[in-house]
């Protein structure tokens, strides 16, 4: 019996331990640099959120402009919701954490679960891969 108990113990400790680790710091993308160059002229900040549309839409984020470099993605996974902003010129451009839902956030100590990261970083793989096709 006791061995039963033990067992039953160290389970729920590796279970409750294993759990703590799904959450990470929030990735923010700072400011990446844009240094392509159109043959026929310079890149402008609508070709910039035009790259920045295409790439979230082929991840399934919605994208939204806010505003003059500004533009709202949101990214619904099941029952998890998380919201960037991307804040974009023709020269630059950075993804910063907005809000999330079901995602394990944590403001006191900028936790999240480690699918947000994931996400982000797919995100800002697939704006580099669109921005390198003007």
């Amino acid at each position: 019996m006791k061995r039963v108990l033990k067992t039953v113990v160290m389970v729920l400790i590796i279970t409750f331990g294993f759990a703590g680790c799904r959450t990470a710091s929030v990735l923010n993308v700072p400011q990446q640099e844009i240094h392509i160059q159109k043959a026929d002229k310079a890149v402008t900040q609508d070709d910039v959120f035009r790259a920045i549309a295409k790439a979230a839409g082929g991840l399934g984020w919605m994208i939204r402009k806010q505003g003059d470099g500004v533009a709202e993605v949101t990214l619904l996974v099941r029952d998890h919701k998380a919201v960037a902003t991307i804040n974009y010129t023709a020269t630059d451009y950075s993804i910063t954490y907005k809000s999330s839902s079901n995602l394990k956030y944590n403001e006191s100590e900028q936790t999240i679960h480690k699918n947000y990261n994931g996400w982000i970083k797919n995100l800002d793989n697939s704006i580099k891969v669109q921005l390198s096709l003007l």
